[in-house]
């Protein structure tokens, strides 16, 4: 290069947008934002910028997280080199994160690449738009955890009035309008499934008898007994929505009678007997055979203890309790702190581009209908038993320490649970 030659500084943009209403209009607002991007770096031309014709857009795609499809492409496209500078309309194009953002920031320095926000004063080329970007990104994460409060205020008090907020639709049901209908194929499968309940009280026999009348699941598997079993604990099914414990009358009809609906409800209870006398006992948890002692190697089992009208859940290491005197340091722990940090790992996992991208192949479904199948409303519906099946087939073994989880993933988990819960 001449002494006085400008180097040049390949530029890319990066667009986002977090719903994919109005994204079918001629002149977007991904396209504003590279317009806008494009003309930033117009005006730079004299510092030896110069706009790449590659598009990065990310068009239905929460700002909540760093699994993006344009944006996993552009990274790939600076670790091979292509690009030194990252061209955004503003801040929270890239991400609405402080956590994820630094992560990015660093992904970038690592590769020598600068950022820019064409609407803001950040170019972390310099020291005053470092000093600036990491200003924004406080208030925005602040506004992040701001939305997300609203969002989840907004659905709770839409299904406290009955609504269904979408998500996966239940066998039996279809969607028109945003509301649920009773399919006229599956609605008669599920009607035989709840008599035939009252009359034989098997599931196990139940999907049997399906099984060899040819009848199958939408994702044309076989019934199992535990699927049987979830379709007659939903409450779905008799009109009513169940949100965080809460019974409310649904929107849509049901498809049952209450009448049957009580009588599978007598019969399920009448066959999980619970026995006060016994002071402590096993019972059935979202871990229950997964989570293990990191000190003794044996299971952590679930135990509840009853004081006055309060149960108080465990998880105890079967290994201490055999012994004369107690030694693991792991000991017990509350199940709700252990089981809520399982249940958030699970979530990442859900929202992997692996996941949501083996999911969209296997029923046909786009990657956003797929990611809102299992929106914050599938996991708030998911009963115990639901979640310790979901755990067995993605987890070898949850290894708990004094100060650390491990998980242990298995490696055809993902895929058993990929047939698993789209039946």
């Amino acid at each position: 290069m001449r002494k006085n030659e400008i180097k040049k500084v390949r530029c890319c943009i990066y667009t986002r947008k977090s719903i994919e209403e109005g994204l079918d209009m001629s002149f977007n607002t991904l396209d504003a934002q590279r317009d806008a991007g494009e003309n930033y770096i117009a005006s730079q031309r004299g510092n030896g910028w110069i706009c790449l014709p590659e598009h990065y857009d990310d068009g239905g795609f929460s700002g909540g997280n760093i699994d993006r499809p344009a944006l996993n492409r552009m990274k790939e496209d600076i670790i091979a080199g292509k690009i030194d500078m990252v061209v955004v309309y503003k801040l929270d194009r890239l991400s609405r994160s402080l956590l994820d953002f630094f992560t990015l920031q660093q992904f970038f320095e690592q590769y020598n690449v600068s950022f820019c926000s064409v609407t803001q004063p950040i170019d972390t080329s310099t020291s005053a738009g470092k000093m600036m970007l990491n200003i924004l990104m406080s208030f925005g994460e602040y506004e992040r955890m701001v939305i997300a409060e609203r969002t989840r205020d907004k659905m709770a008090a839409s299904k406290k009035r009955g609504i269904w907020m979408g998500g996966y639709v239940p066998y039996g049901f279809q969607v028109k309008e945003k509301k649920l209908y009773a399919h006229p194929e599956e609605a008669p499968v599920v009607r035989r499934i709840f008599k035939r309940f009252t009359e034989i009280q098997s599931p196990k026999q139940i999907a049997y008898e399906l099984n060899e009348d040819g009848i199958r699941p939408r994702t044309g598997k076989l019934w199992t007994s535990p699927y049987i079993s979830r379709i007659l604990a939903n409450h779905t099914y008799v009109g009513e929505v169940l949100f965080k414990g809460e019974i409310t009358k649904g929107e849509h009809e049901g498809i049952i009678t209450r009448k049957v609906w009580d009588r599978v409800r007598e019969i399920t209870a009448s066959k999980v007997p619970y026995d006060h006398s016994q002071g402590m006992a096993e019972l059935t948890t979202p871990l229950k055979g997964i989570l293990r002692c990191g000190h003794c190697g044996g299971a952590m089992k679930p135990v509840f203890t009853t004081k006055g009208k309060k149960r108080y859940c465990y998880y105890y290491c079967d290994q201490d309790t055999k012994r004369g005197e107690k030694s693991c340091p792991v000991g017990k722990i509350g199940s709700a702190t252990i089981e809520e940090a399982v249940l958030e790992e699970s979530k990442k996992i859900f929202k992997s581009p692996y996941f949501l991208e083996k999911v969209s192949a296997k029923t046909g479904l786009t990657i956003p209908e797929v990611r809102e199948s299992f929106s914050e409303s599938f996991w708030a519906e998911i009963t115990e038993q639901e979640l310790n099946r979901l755990y067995a087939e993605l987890f070898e073994r949850v290894i708990l320490k004094e100060d650390q989880l491990i998980y242990d993933i298995k490696t055809s988990g993902i895929q058993n649970l990929i047939e698993g819960v789209m039946q």
